[in-house]
């Protein structure tokens, strides 16, 4: 089975920041959240109240009450080393001096260390304000499921910290079962790490319970036909999930045919990126299956895959065959196609002029040659609006319904292929969106302002 070289520096982390609310703003449920907040409007895993902590029994305190510390607010006002020597006093114990030597450094390396739960209870609480420690790893500390809970609480409010490393199939138990109930965690990146089949079981079994997580990345690890099945049993119930990104694994056509599956009745999936996993023709017969019932895949990605042109014909064709599909962008940059495979995918976007496939090349055709034989979009449009004496920014608003000056990407493709002011075909939009997609999804000619004033 082949399996994809791996980087050197694994890592995970976590954030629940909506792709809908503005850079730096963290959404949940469309309220912006206050560092100031009482602690009863606070994100914890769970709902309840807090409770009165009784000393003789350490272990069995709640992490709600543990991180709390008494008054939110002190998380944020007292100083770092103070706030660490706080919690510890808390929880009942010895601080570690390497950590407070380090606290303030972007890397903090606490392997070894003999945490257990509650001492990275104590950590975790001294990193809810910390800015500075980008980088942490916690690998051979038992900190059980306890201490997962409380590093997935801190990772609610903590924005900064990027990459927890070295985690394996034992730590990815732990975080799907604590995952399994907290549905405040929007985006969990879980990419270049250890996991495997087992840790396929675990994720497939808390998407099937979870109900908020939106995106989560695997790229980069090593799940290949067992663990893909697995984390497809959960995604076929799944009704939250919106990206996925599962490029750089060893699925398969096994995996690809599990996932066809998935396509099928998954509603929610809007986004997936299987590049790198060893899929040919014979998998995408099975995605293609699912392709032509599916009503909310947007992106799918299968670039690097051993796919032939007569692969990429299944599933241009899939896309025809299902008149609600919503597909805007594929991926298989890898293939080399035919001009009769561009007549055909022609035809497919007639029906769907929402749809682009990126593909290598055409057969006996250069592309360079190709595009110097096509007029540079915006000064076909720059022309239209000297014309019609209007500017370019009108001619753009006239395209949104609404008449902002952002645009989802499909809805801008299929208003550009669409209107009849501008003679223009789908490579030439495909240009044109290089020059105003941000690469967030939209479109943005709001610069077009600036130019005009």
């Amino acid at each position: 089975t082949h399996v994809p070289p791996r980087p050197t520096l694994p890592g995970a982390c976590w954030d629940e920041r909506l792709t809908t609310g503005p850079p730096g703003i963290c959404v949940d449920e469309g309220d912006t959240v206050s560092a100031s907040q009482s602690s009863d409007e606070t994100l914890y895993c769970e709902a309840e109240a807090p409770t009165v902590v009784e000393k003789e029994k350490p272990g069995q305190e709640s992490s709600e009450t543990d991180l709390e510390i008494e008054d939110t607010e002190k998380l944020f006002t007292t100083g770092q080393k103070e706030l660490y020597l706080e919690a510890c006093r808390l929880v009942g114990v010895v601080p570690v001096s390497y950590f407070i030597r380090n606290m303030e450094e972007p890397y903090v390396n606490l392997n070894h260390h003999g945490l257990g739960p509650h001492g990275t209870k104590a950590i975790a609480i001294a990193l809810v304000s910390n800015t500075t420690v980008l980088t942490l790893e916690l690998a051979d500390n038992c900190i059980m499921e306890e201490g997962i809970l409380s590093l997935v609480e801190m990772l609610q409010e903590n924005y900064y910290l990027q990459e927890m490393n070295n985690f394996k199939e034992e730590s990815a138990e732990l975080f799907c079962q604590a995952l399994s109930v907290n549905y405040r965690i929007r985006t969990l990146d879980l990419s270049h790490n250890q996991l495997s089949d087992k840790a396929g079981e675990y994720l497939g079994q808390m998407l099937a319970l979870n109900s908020g997580l939106q995106s989560l990345d695997l790229s980069w690890n090593h799940f290949c036909i067992h663990g893909a099945v697995a984390l497809c049993n959960g995604l076929r119930v799944n009704v939250a999930l919106k990206k996925l990104d599962l490029s750089m694994n060893s699925f398969g056509n096994e995996g690809a045919s599990a996932l066809g599956e998935v396509l099928r009745l998954n509603s929610s999936l809007a986004y997936l990126d299987v590049s790198c996993n060893d899929i040919s023709n014979e998998g995408i017969t099975k995605l293609s299956k699912g392709l032509e019932v599916n009503e909310s895949l947007k992106v799918l990605k299968l670039f690097l895959n051993p796919i032939s042109m007569d692969g990429a014909l299944l599933l241009i064709l899939s896309i025809k065959r299902n008149p609600k599909s919503k597909m805007e962008d594929i991926d298989i940059s890898n293939v080399l196609v035919s001009e009769q495979f561009v007549k055909t995918l022609d035809s497919v976007c007639a029906i769907h002029p929402q749809l682009d496939v990126l593909y290598k090349a055409v057969q006996g055709l250069s592309i360079k040659k190709t595009l110097f034989t096509w007029t540079n979009p915006m000064k076909l449009i720059q022309s239209y609006a000297e014309q019609q004496k209007i500017s370019v920014l009108d001619f753009f608003r006239s395209l949104n319904p609404s008449g902002e000056m952002r645009m989802p990407v499909g809805e801008f493709r299929k208003a550009m292929i669409q209107q009849n002011k501008v003679p223009i075909n789908r490579y030439q939009v495909r240009e044109l969106m290089k020059r105003l997609d941000e690469k967030t999804g939209m479109v943005d000619f709001s610069f077009l302002k600036m130019a005009k004033s």
